[in-house]
């Protein structure tokens, strides 16, 4: 069991909260709105910036090479999330500066600046930890709902399973996995644990609050 299979054992609640969201069930079910699922997107795609700022951060506090070139890694494929959001909001008429615009709704402000807050306050392996849910769960969502599914051909939200599901989303997520496996056994120790543990389920629980800011949206 890797540190990442420990941390979900550790905050099972939390965690399936997070992945097994309404919104996460209704889009796999092509019920979800267009407009939570509009919401959502102009929301992620603000959350991604800062999520950027945070690999930024990484690099930043990172001493060795193999860890500044997995912060970079990370900040690329962060940005191509972005372009993703930017086509499927384009269909509904949004400009990237009609996105850029749009406040932060308060789900974005909390999760984001809580995951910058550990790495600012924290080490690199507090900020990892509370990027984990983000970077390796949209992994286990997309290949989920893309297993569960089958045919994703006349499905509604294709493109954003697909993108989630993809070899190369999914190596992402893998090497990200790797990182925080290797970044634990460098510098966890059993009293950390609980500490990091505890980290991981508050983002957990963040981003199961970021998916409800979506169906709330709708309404």
């Amino acid at each position: 069991m890797d540190i990442f299979d420990r941390l979900k054992a550790a905050t099972t609640g939390e965690w399936h909260r997070y992945v097994e969201h309404d919104f996460v069930q209704q889009m796999g079910e092509g019920t979800l709105s267009e407009a939570a699922f509009r919401t959502y997107l102009v929301q992620d795609y603000l959350f991604l910036i800062q999520f950027a700022r945070a690999w930024a951060l990484a690099a930043y506090k990172s001493r060795l090479p193999a860890d500044i070139r997995a912060a970079q890694a990370g900040l690329a494929a962060i940005l191509d999330e972005t372009e993703l959001h930017l086509r499927l909001c384009a269909r509904w008429g949004l400009t990237q500066a009609d996105i850029q615009a749009a406040p932060e709704h308060q789900a974005t402000v909390a999760y984001t600046r809580y995951v910058l807050d550990c790495g600012a306050a924290g080490d690199l392996l507090e900020l990892h930890v509370a990027l984990a849910p983000c970077v390796i769960g949209y992994a286990e969502i997309g290949r989920t709902l893309a297993e569960r599914i089958g045919d994703l051909s006349d499905h509604p939200y294709r493109e954003w399973i697909a993108e989630y599901a993809g070899e190369g989303y999914q190596q992402v997520a893998a090497n990200a996995r790797k990182h925080l496996d290797e970044l634990a056994a460098r510098s966890m120790t059993e009293q950390r644990f609980e500490e990091l543990a505890g980290i991981f389920g508050q983002a957990s629980s963040l981003e199961a609050d970021f998916w409800q800011m979506g169906l709330d949206g709708a309404k």
